[in-house]
Formats: C-alpha cells, sequence, structure tokens
C-alpha cells in the first residue's frame, strides 16, 4: 500500500509507532518504509517529537501518602494469605486424602493471586484514566503541522527535523543527527525557491530545538531547505550563503 496517498492511515501508523503500540511485522515493515520514503520518516519523527515534547512538559505529580499505604496493605494482606495457603497445603499434604487437597489449595492459591490482580488492575485503570486525560488535553494543544521536512547530509543520513506551525508563525527545528559546528561557525537556515535566490529563514544556535519567527509565505511553493555552514553569526541580511551545504531536504506540505 501507498502511505503518501492514505495521509490519515500515515499518521496513525506514525502515532502508533511513536506509542510502541506498532509492533512485530507491522512495525519491522513501517520502519523500512521509513528508510525509504522521505514523507514516511518525517511523519514518524514529527511524532517521536510531539510525544517526546509532552513528557517534558507534563508536571510531576507526588501521590499521596495514603496511596502507597493502601498499595502496601493490599501487598501484605495477599502476602499473608498466600502464606496462610501454603501453611494450609502442606497440613492437608500429611492428610490421607492427598488426591483433592493439593487441587483445593492449587484454587485458593489461584483465587488470592486474582484478588491481587483485580486490585492491581484497578489500580492501574484509574493511573490510565488520568493519564489519557492529560495526554488529550496536550494532543488538543499540540502544534499544527502543515510543512515538513527532513533534513539529510551528505551520507543521506537524517540530521535535521524541520515543521512550520502555521497556529503560531513559526518554524521549529530538531536535530536528530550528530553534527556540532565548532564556536566560530554558526548553521544557517535557507530557503531554496525555484528559479530564484536562497532565502534565509534564520540562523540556528547550537541548541538541540529551535523556534524561528516565519510566515507561511517564506515556506509556500519553497521545495527545498538547506542549511549552510557560515561563519559566527550567519551571513549579513541580504546575502546568499558562503560556506557548504551540510544538511538538504524537500519540504512537503501536509494537511493539517
Amino acid at each position: 500500500m501507498n502511505l503518501i496517498a492514505h495521509p490519515e492511515l500515515l499518521e496513525l501508523l506514525a502515532a502508533s509507532h511513536a506509542l510502541g503500540t506498532l509492533r512485530g511485522g507491522a512495525r519491522r515493515r513501517f520502519e523500512a518504509l521509513a528508510r525509504e520514503q522521505a514523507p514516511v520518516r518525517a511523519a514518524a519523527l514529527v511524532w517521536q517529537g510531539r510525544l517526546a515534547s509532552m513528557t517534558e512538559l507534563q508536571p510531576s505529580v507526588v501521590p499521596d501518602p495514603a496511596v502507597w499505604t493502601r498499595i502496601r496493605n493490599m501487598i501484605d494482606a495477599e502476602q499473608a494469605k498466600i502464606a496462610i495457603e501454603r501453611q494450609r497445603d502442606a497440613a492437608n499434604a500429611r492428610d490421607a486424602d492427598r488426591s483433592r487437597q493439593p487441587r483445593q489449595g492449587g484454587w485458593l492459591r489461584s483465587l488470592a493471586l486474582w484478588r491481587g490482580a483485580t486490585a492491581a488492575g484497578a489500580l492501574a485503570t484509574v493511573l490510565a484514566v488520568t493519564v489519557g486525560l492529560n495526554l488529550r488535553d496536550q494532543l488538543h494543544n499540540a502544534p499544527a503541522v502543515q510543512y515538513v521536512a527532513v533534513l539529510n547530509d551528505d551520507k543521506d543520513a537524517a540530521s535535521m527535523l524541520v515543521t512550520f506551525d502555521p497556529k503560531k508563525k513559526q518554524l521549529v527545528l530538531q536535530r536528530v543527527g550528530g553534527f556540532k559546528e565548532s564556536d566560530d561557525k554558526s548553521l544557517q537556515l535557507w530557503a531554496l525557491p525555484p528559479g530564484g535566490a536562497p532565502r534565509s529563514l534564520g540562523v540556528l544556535d547550537n541548541a538541540p530545538g529551535l523556534r524561528l519567527a516565519a510566515s507561511e509565505s517564506d515556506v509556500h511553493a519553497v521545495p527545498t531547505l538547506a542549511v549552510t555552514l557560515e561563519a559566527k553569526g550567519g551571513v549579513p541580511p541580504g546575502s546568499g550563503p558562503k560556506g557548504p551545504v551540510v544538511f538538504k531536504g524537500a519540504l512537503i506540505e501536509k494537511t493539517i
């Protein structure tokens, strides 16, 4: 199936891959497509970035001490039940009717384990609902993505993910490779319009993530983005790139 022709399915698979729910052969096939097709690779990186940023923004919550007390009491109670049942089994083993008592003891042990599993399942359900509500709110407030580009180095390895958020009017850049410029150099992002001179979109610092102010006109109808290695601070406004191109990739418009 051509995933590029089915954007909704591509988004679902990319989200499942980032969450870890896409497994087995389906996960291997998706990763193979991501290596071969830039739009699939871009969708996977976008969702990885979304979920990574959510974990950073999620405030830590300290459970009430009573929660841990109840959990500890539940565990102690179940352990005590299991210990009692083991003692009862040992006594029954000495009785004459050995053919039935082990089954009774085993059934009682299973009952204790199922009770413990039920209590743990109820606690997990409460935690899942709480996390799910927080995740729903964060997904609702997640930035929109109208344009996306995966910039590769000269070895065709993904080095930078670039997305454009039309709601906040900004380019979001995330380094995904190991490239690091020296202290006397700067990276500069360029739009390469067809039939026109390169247009600077901003000078990058050495942070893993960066946001640059931009309008849709800066990226509309731009097929390619490039990053050059320039002198510290980048080239003066109005000048074209002076240094070598280190990253380059197609800019793809996608459905928000």
